[in-house]
């Protein structure tokens, strides 16, 4: 069979991806390549629920010197080494070129820890306490976004040493900014647009045409549903989708927020069970903009983007070609999601 008679599932292609409106490449032929590069084996987790030496843990010390009380839910805090302050910065002046460019900025970065047991992750914490966490992020956006200076509220985890987590207590950060960061502000303007040149909203089209499919779904219960992305970047990256239009976290009713939180377990459970490691990962979630707009065309959503490829030992570098030229990925998104979707949702570990 020729190339040009192959479905593309098979052959290189190439496709679009409306939320940043650039192109994904998909080469599925290269899964069959050797490897001969890095590995990267985790160490298994201790289990320990209380560590002395973590300054997450409650009760314990931080390392900015302020103690954790003895909290036994969600506990959010200031970051004690933050990334933005609220005071106003220094005014800063571009060169008479207009090519050296700064400004300041101003914000506030919060720290939330889901849970007391160090040892306990996403996907091994109970429905219950995962919605609790969502409760707090949504009471976290209200505050923070009612800030006169804050017009972006940015939610997300690093879960893993492999992602850059500091931590292995289960908790996440947010970041509140003066300003809309670039991959919102790309996304919120493409969703803009769609709506005024379609009248509609592209991820309420979007996930009604992946419904219709079945392709791509992972999971989905009455108010949530999770999909590999046709456009997927990472090799086992998911999106999450409310089955109803809403734009923030603070939107979210009860049954959604709990619904919420059970897509988050099924999703991070069949995660770990997929190469039998607490599986690493990204997770953030992208919301309207706190600046008092309507921005009525946003539609809350969260991306998983976790780096393993192969096995618990291979992961997913963006280098050469995804750095030089654009994103590009092997294994499809229909077959990850097959995969991811084949999993039970029962943890080993419960």
């Amino acid at each position: 069979m020729s190339a040009l008679a192959r479905p593309h599932e098979l052959v290189p292609h190439r496709r679009y991806n409306p939320l940043l409106r650039e192109w994904v490449l998909v080469s599925p032929q290269r899964t069959d390549r050797p490897w001969l590069g890095e590995t990267s084996k985790q160490a298994a987790s201790v289990g320990l629920a209380y560590d002395p030496e973590c300054y997450l843990c409650a009760g314990n010390a931080r390392s900015g010197g302020m103690r954790n009380p003895a909290y036994t839910g969600v506990f959010a805090f200031d970051n004690d080494f933050p990334a933005l302050l609220s005071e106003t910065p220094p005014e800063t002046q571009a060169n008479t070129s207009g090519l050296l460019v700064a400004e300041p900025e101003r914000g506030r970065c919060r720290v939330i820890c889901f849970h007391p047991n160090h040892s306990l992750t996403l996907a091994r914490m109970e429905v219950p306490a995962i919605t609790d966490v969502v409760r707090a992020w949504a009471d976290e956006t209200t505050a923070l976004g009612g800030l006169p200076y804050i017009n972006h509220v940015q939610i997300f985890e690093n879960h893993g040493a492999m992602m850059g987590a500091s931590n292995p207590h289960p908790h996440c950060q947010i970041w509140a900014t003066e300003h809309v960061p670039n991959e919102p502000l790309r996304e919120l303007a493409a969703q803009r647009e769609y709506r005024e040149e379609h009248g509609r909203c592209l991820l309420c089209e979007y996930l009604a045409t992946e419904i219709s499919l079945c392709a791509r779904i992972v999971a989905e219960n009455e108010t949530f549903v999770a999909v590999v992305p046709y456009w997927a970047t990472w090799p086992f990256e998911t999106l999450l989708l409310p089955r109803r239009h809403l734009g923030s976290m603070t939107d979210l009713t009860a049954e959604e927020r709990n619904g919420l939180a059970s897509m988050l377990k099924a999703v991070t459970t069949r995660y770990d069970k997929l190469f039998g490691v607490s599986f690493p990962y990204s997770l953030g979630f992208h919301q309207r903009p706190t600046d008092g707009g309507e921005h009525d065309s946003m539609h809350l959503h969260g991306h998983f983007y976790p780096p393993l490829l192969r096995s618990a030992e291979v992961r997913k570098f963006m280098v050469g070609f995804e750095m030089f030229g654009g994103p590009q990925r092997d294994i499809t998104p229909e077959s990850a999601a097959e995969r991811l979707r084949a999993l039970p949702e029962e943890h080993s570990l419960e």
